[in-house]
């Protein structure tokens, strides 16, 4: 059994399509088929099924699939090993939210380059769904979610913790000081909120909706860091995650309301794919964002 062979199928199972893994492989079409289908000769059996230009995996495919990311690693760990170098080098591609992505650029990213210097790290953003879309297709390393705690059997959850949320307005709102908010306070008031149906917005309009409460926004905007600035020069509120108001809060620009009668559990939880191989290089990256990155509180000032 060839390992170009194990490799390829293992494309093709990721992306779905014999045309794609040809173009990510760097190989024609014709020669991902002829590969694909050594392998089924080899080993007697149908891999794929094909049907109307479209294939999926049979059951057989989905058995090799496992036990070929295994093959893979194992070589690859072999491969490292044979090396003899201590330096730590290597590419990672990391995908996070907006708001995670700046946050781990603005407070480690230099850190770790400086420990680090040979490591390359990529950072890609998008919603929760795009990031699990790339854990399964192999298209991210690791990723970083801001969201409902999630669990599956085919994901490694490395670290998580628990994300305190609230509402957030300029310090010299008509609102800062006040006690036991409730939302039905609030709800009239011009709202910036991040884009709708995704991550944590996507929780909190659900959780509004359970109590018959709506909130239309008059902005709707995936960066963080530009709601914070608005916030602080307006009236507006927001719904925000501490981590990113917690500068701006212990700054006295912005300060969070205390709103009783709505929480919501948002997690966040470093995550890669039970058969992602961890080279030492990701492994080095794993540790550092456990020990560092999920080390960040919130302002034990907080008042709500």
């Amino acid at each position: 059994m060839e390992l170009r062979n194990l490799i390829t199928f293992i494309n093709v199972a990721e992306v779905g399509s014999f045309t794609k893994a040809a173009e990510e492989l760097g190989y024609s079409q014709s020669t991902v088929s002829f590969q694909i289908k050594q392998l089924e000769d080899e080993l007697g059996c149908l891999l794929f099924e094909r049907i109307n230009h479209t294939i999926s995996l049979t059951e057989r495919g989905h058995e090799l699939v496992s036990y070929a990311h295994r093959i893979r690693a194992l070589t690859e760990e072999y491969k490292e090993s044979l090396s003899g170098e201590e330096e730590c080098k290597g590419n990672i591609h990391i995908v996070t939210p907006d708001s995670v992505c700046d946050e781990m650029i603005n407070s480690h990213y230099m850190d770790f380059h400086t420990k680090y210097p040979d490591i390359f790290v990529k950072f890609s953003t998008g919603d929760t769904g795009i990031l699990l879309h790339m854990l399964d297709h192999n298209e991210a390393d690791i990723i970083i979610t801001l969201d409902q705690r999630l669990y599956n059997k085919d994901y490694i959850i490395a670290k998580e913790e628990p994300v305190p949320m609230h509402f957030v307005t300029a310090s010299h709102s008509k609102f800062a000081g006040a006690r036991e908010l409730s939302v039905e306070d609030i709800q009239s008031e011009p709202f910036i909120l991040t884009e709708y149906g995704q991550g944590y917005r996507r929780v909190f309009d659900r959780e509004l909706a359970k109590k018959s409460l709506e909130i239309t926004p008059v902005l709707e905007i995936g960066r963080t860091d530009v709601i914070t600035t608005i916030l602080a020069q307006s009236e507006m509120i927001s719904y925000l995650p501490d981590f990113v108001t917690d500068k701006m809060v212990r700054s006295g620009e912005l300060c969070r309301l205390d709103v009783r009668d709505i929480k919501i559990d948002i997690w966040k939880q470093l995550i890669y794919h039970k058969n992602k191989w961890l080279s030492k290089s990701l492994k080095t990256f794993i540790e550092y964002i456990k020990k560092n990155e999920f080390s960040v509180k919130t302002n034990s000032e907080d008042k709500g």
